[in-house]
């Protein structure tokens, strides 16, 4: 094997395909950079057993061929060089990758090509086009509500659902938290199975930093989800997670029940007082409480070692709950993914879910758990 490639051309597929490449691998195949040169194009791809990358890059191919290197070490040394053309070739004789850049020379173990298992190809037939910075934006909007605890199963997935009428929902569910966003796409609804799909976090998160402004291609399989960049030049494909999603529906319609309270509320100023308010939160009160009237919500918090914090926030309030307390942090992150200037909180109960919606931000709908509240007095001013 024998080439010619720039560095430019293909340092941002191989950073990318470092990203999957696990570091403790017992599998060397698993360490290993894949790099294939055929006819005009080089071909670079990598897994960690479930993430599988590729990216075709043109190249000037002397001598085609297949080899594989320790992945994260090649792509260091080629991040490192400056910008310029690359020579690399195989010496069979000493089962070594040799590159070259004007007088430097590096020499790299080669991985047997036997090694090398097949990755799994994007078919273009029912590929869906999609914007990938839109994308990216659903990704943010729910992906903080994903559970984190990859031993719940199904709630430690992404979840992308049809509803009907070319109408898509996607689901975060974490146990106290819950993110649901709607949009429309007939093609990508139609190519969803009426079940839905389901990745799980750990995979989304490298998806996510994959995606940007450009349009990209999706695809699926029975147990594979493919992103492909517009040009059609890299891939990216993650594995479906073949759990039941949970039925959310019930704590939905609670928010259209007759019998909810309804407070409206000024986002930026409920935020910084959230977060003036935090300072006085400890490890056990995390919360701000709020004693709720008509025109006025009064947010609290106080510490046996913070002392205590008191603010009035006008707001317009409808409900017959007096007094209800949010975990601080976690409504600040809440808060921190709507656009709206106004925010409408619908209260369900003192300790029953409370959906959140923005008139700027429709289709988006987080809920969040309120506390239980204990009466405790640490601190009070004479």
């Amino acid at each position: 094997m024998l080439f010619t490639v720039k560095k430019e051309n293909i340092i941002e597929g191989l950073q990318k395909a470092a990203g999957i490449i696990p570091t403790r691998a017992g599998a060397a195949y698993l360490r290993s950079l894949w790099i294939k040169a055929e006819g005009e194009v080089l071909t670079i791809m990598a897994t960690d057993a479930n993430i599988e990358f590729t990216g075709t890059y043109p190249a000037d191919v002397k001598e085609p061929g297949l080899v594989g290197v320790n992945g994260r070490n090649f792509v260091d040394l080629v991040r490192r060089l400056p910008a310029g053309e690359l020579r690399i070739r195989l010496d069979d004789a000493t089962g070594t990758v040799i590159l070259e850049q004007g007088r430097r020379t590096y020499k790299l173990p080669a991985n047997d090509p036997t090694w090398f298992q097949s990755l799994a190809p994007f078919s273009s037939e029912g590929a869906v086009v999609w914007s990938g910075d839109f994308f990216q934006e659903i990704i943010d909007r729910v992906f903080f509500c994903v559970s984190d605890d990859e031993s719940s199963d199904a709630i430690a997935c992404l979840y992308f659902k049809p509803v009907g009428e070319g109408h898509i929902e996607v689901c975060g569910l974490n146990g106290h938290q819950f993110a649901l966003t709607r949009f429309t796409h007939d093609d990508l609804s139609a190519r969803l199975p009426e079940d839905g799909v389901l990745i799980q976090r750990k995979y989304v998160g490298e998806l996510r930093k994959w995606l940007g402004g450009d349009a990209i291609e999706v695809n699926l399989t029975d147990k594979r989800l493919f992103v492909r960049s517009g040009d059609g030049h890299e891939t990216l494909s993650l594995p479906r997670a073949g759990y039941a999603y949970p039925d959310y529906s019930p704590f939905m319609t609670r928010l259209a029940s007759p019998d909810v309270s309804l407070l409206k509320l000024s986002r930026k100023d409920c935020l910084d007082a959230l977060d003036r308010i935090s300072i006085f939160n400890t490890e056990s009160d995390r919360c701000t409480y709020f004693e709720l009237s008509s025109a006025e919500a009064m947010l609290s918090a106080q510490g046996q070692d913070t002392g205590s914090a008191n603010e009035s926030l006008e707001v317009s309030y409808n409900g017959s709950i007096g007094r209800i307390a949010f975990p601080t942090k976690n409504l600040m992150e809440i808060l921190t993914h709507y656009q709206s200037g106004e925010l409408t909180l619908t209260l369900t109960g003192a300790e029953g879910p409370c959906g959140i919606n923005g008139t700027e931000d429709p289709d988006y709908t987080v809920l969040i758990m309120p506390m239980k509240i204990a009466e405790e007095s640490y601190y009070e001013e004479n």
